[in-house]
This record gives C-alpha cells, sequence and structure tokens, in this order.
C-alpha cells in the first residue's frame, strides 16, 4: 500500500522481517514439539531457537537465494540453514510449505484484525461522545434527499454508532473464523507429521487447530474475512457520504474541520472543501475491491493450488493498511465536526411548515376525514408552498375544508416540533444501553 493512506503500526505486520520472523517461529515451535516427541534431539531444537529466535533475518539475502530457487520458503529455510548450521536438517520435517505460509497468513490477519477492532473502539467512542453531545440537536429527516420529518443531529450519530458496533461484532466472528493453523503435511493427511506436533504449534501461536485441510487452509475463511472488510469500508462510506452532503454550500449544517493555513482550491480561495469525507469513499471503493478476489480463491485445483498466492500477497496488506487508515480518518473527522444547530434549524423552515404535514393528515383521518379526502386535503396546501412560497399553516388556517374538521388550535398544535423528539431517550436506550 501506497505511504500516503498507510500507518507504521499496520503495515509493519506486513513487512518482510515480520513475516520472516514469524515463518521461523513455525518452524521452531514444530521443532519443540518433534523433539518432544522423540523424532528431532530436544538439543537441535534448542539450538535452532537460540541461533535464530533473536535475529533479523537478512531480507536481501534471502531475495538472492530466491532468484534462483525460484521459491520462497526454501530461500528462507537455506537462509536459516547458513545461520543455525547443521542442525538446520531437522527444520520443516514433515511439513510442506502452504504449513507456514498459510498460518503466518493467518497470523498476520489476526493480528491486523486486532488493530482493526481497537480503531472500531476508538470511531464508536468519538461518536457517542458526539451523539450524546448532539442528542437533541433538531433537524430535518431527509428521504430522496428531500426534506422529510425532524429528527435530531444525535440521532443520526447513533444509528452510525449502532452500524459499527454491529461491524465490530462482524470482526470479531471474521477474526476467530480466519484464526486457524494447518501443519498437516502434502495434502493435508499428516503421513509424515504427527497431529500432535500442529496442536503444539496452533496452541504457541494462539490459533485453533484447522479441523481438515487439503494441503491449504480452505479459502472459504479468507472470503469471510475479506468480505467483512468490504462490509466496514460501505459503513465508513456511508457515514462519509452524510458529512458530505451535510456539508454542501446549500445546507452546510455540518463541516469538517479545516486547520489553519489549510488550502481549498488552487484557483478558488475561498474554497473549503470536504477532501477527508471524499477521500474515504474512494478508499472504501478500493476496499470492497479486495472482496472479489479473496471470493475467487476459495475454487482451487484439487488439493491445492497457487492461484490464490499472488492474490494474498496484494490483498492481504492493502486492504487492512488502507482500512485502518479509514477508520483513523474517520474518527478524527467526527472528532473535529463542526456541527452548525442555527443551519439547521434554518434549513427545516425553508418550506414554510411542511415537514408537519403527516401530523395534519392523521389529525384529519382521526377527526373522521377519509385517508383519501385527508391526503388532498394537505397536499393541496402543500403544493401552494412548493409552488407559491406559500406559509403552510396559514394555507391550512385558510381552508375551509381543513377547518370543518379541525380547530385552529388543533392544526396550531400539530406544528411542535418537540413531538418529533419525544422518543430519543428511548432510542438512545436501545442504542447505548
Amino acid at each position: 500500500m501506497i505511504e500516503r493512506y498507510s500507518r507504521p503500526e499496520m503495515v509493519s505486520i506486513w513487512s518482510a522481517q515480520s513475516k520472516f520472523k514469524i515463518w521461523f517461529e513455525i518452524e521452531a515451535y514444530a521443532c519443540d514439539a518433534l523433539a518432544e516427541l522423540g523424532v528431532i534431539p530436544a538439543e537441535a531444537a534448542k539450538t535452532i531457537r537460540d541461533k535464530a529466535g533473536d535475529i533479523d533475518f537478512d531480507v536481501a539475502r534471502i531475495d538472492e537465494i530466491e532468484a534462483v530457487t525460484k521459491h520462497d520458503v526454501i530461500a528462507f529455510l537455506t537462509h536459516l540453514a547458513e545461520i543455525v548450521g547443521p542442525d538446520s536438517r531437522f527444520v520443516h520435517q514433515g511439513m510442506t510449505s502452504s504449513d507456514v505460509l498459510d498460518t503466518c497468513f493467518n497470523v498476520q490477519l489476526t493480528k491486523a484484525a486486532d488493530l482493526l477492532l481497537a480503531d472500531l473502539d476508538k470511531l464508536l467512542a468519538a461518536l457517542k461522545t458526539r451523539a450524546m453531545e448532539h442528542k437533541n440537536t433538531i433537524t430535518i429527516g431527509r428521504s430522496h434527499a428531500i426534506h422529510a420529518e425532524p429528527t435530531t443531529f444525535g440521532l443520526k450519530l447513533a444509528q452510525a454508532y449502532a452500524e459499527f458496533e454491529r461491524c465490530k461484532k462482524r470482526l470479531i466472528n471474521a477474526r476467530e473464523e480466519i484464526a486457524t493453523c494447518a501443519i498437516s503435511g502434502a495434502v493435508g493427511t499428516f503421513a509424515n507429521i504427527d497431529p500432535r506436533i500442529e496442536e503444539h504449534v496452533a496452541k504457541a501461536m494462539g490459533l485453533a487447530v484447522e479441523p481438515i485441510s487439503t494441503q491449504v487452509i480452505p479459502r472459504d475463511r479468507h472470503a469471510m474475512f475479506f468480505a467483512t472488510l468490504g462490509v466496514i469500508a460501505s459503513s465508513v462510506e456511508r457515514l462519509s457520504i452524510e458529512i458530505r452532503h451535510l456539508q454542501r454550500t446549500e445546507v452546510l449544517e455540518v463541516e469538517e474541520y479545516f486547520s489553519p493555513g489549510q488550502k481549498g482550491s488552487s484557483a478558488m480561495p475561498h474554497k473549503r472543501n470536504p477532501i477527508l469525507t471524499e477521500n474515504l469513499t474512494g478508499l472504501a471503493r478500493m476496499i470492497r475491491s479486495y472482496a472479489l478476489p479473496a471470493m475467487e480463491n476459495v475454487a482451487l485445483w484439487h488439493e491445492r493450488d497457487i492461484s490464490h498466492s499472488s492474490v494474498e500477497r496484494m490483498i492481504g496488506p492493502d486492504s487492512t493498511i488502507t482500512l485502518d487508515f479509514a477508520l483513523g480518518r474517520l474518527t478524527g473527522v467526527i472528532e473535529k465536526l463542526l456541527v452548525y444547530p442555527d443551519n439547521m434549524m434554518k434549513n427545516m423552515n425553508k418550506f414554510k411548515g411542511l415537514v408537519h404535514s403527516q401530523r395534519v393528515l392523521l389529525a384529519l383521518t382521526q377527526a373522521g376525514v377519509s385517508r383519501e379526502d385527508s391526503y388532498r386535503l394537505v397536499q393541496r396546501n402543500a403544493m401552494r408552498v412548493w409552488e407559491e412560497g406559500k406559509d403552510f399553516l396559514e394555507e391550512l388556517l385558510a381552508d375551509e375544508d381543513v377547518l370543518a374538521a379541525l380547530s385552529e388550535k388543533e392544526i396550531r398544535d400539530k406544528f411542535d416540533l418537540t413531538y418529533h423528539t419525544k422518543h430519543v431517550d428511548t432510542i438512545f436506550k436501545r442504542v447505548f444501553g
């Protein structure tokens, strides 16, 4: 992933040095277990860990060997032999490359998931803080991007909180599903390695034993993992688009923080653009795009092919690094978001009371007017507001057919904004407990 959209802690999980250290741990734990079973000398297992356990592997040297062998695991094992010496002949006993590659990949994905879960916790905390702050800040709710009925800005943020809480639960499940280990040898039969080796390595690395592998860990697990990242990215985009719409000049109910010295346009000095949330929309598109190749990786030839390998070398780091960056950026946007309640109320009143049309409709039906006639009476007055700029309340009070069913006081009562916020506490209790 490019540096612009990367954060160091997540990047480090996918570095070559981190990968080779995980490869070594897998091999070393396997040697420990082999020694316990008496398959290899205990002194050899100790020598392997003592000589290679605390060093940085020479990535350039491994690349040099791979240029000849055309095999990354063999290149690593050759370099390890250079470090360990004669006892290296006991490394990789009964194992196949996928035992190392797949177990390592799942370790990396679980580590990445842990960082992403921490990111989600920070985002959830920011959303909760701002939701509580604006719990009763009345704003217009929109459907089809058109004024519908009043809501509160706190409810908008509470909805996002609930959505990302679901995202967190999905990621916890995806992490559990991906956290498996396979040390089962060629085609997964354990012909040359005892299943107890797998159990030992899995426990040591905080993984579950893969119940049955072919020569690889089944890729449906990975498909679910990357699909989950795609869903989280879609939630990031949904909230980002909401902020972008609310920042439009004609709306301006919220705005991304614009720092001192920041510039919005090379040509127009007045511009203050929603660049962060626009960027998040773009990043979400990329993260979602990684889900499809992960699903296509599920179908491999027979017990194994390597068509999935090149895909995963890209989508593993790119999707997790990008989502980590996106969640951090969105958290910052929410924490610093500028909110303009006066503009919210100004927009609410732009069409002079139309947002109360349903209350009047319902009042007419309750007064004995048929729903069809009630709808007709309310709509004809509403259209005068749309087309002639009239005041909805004044039009209703001048309509004899409406007054035949409702008193002036009953009509005016239907224009009380607080009516729409009476259940906010109930909703907040459902969301936040």
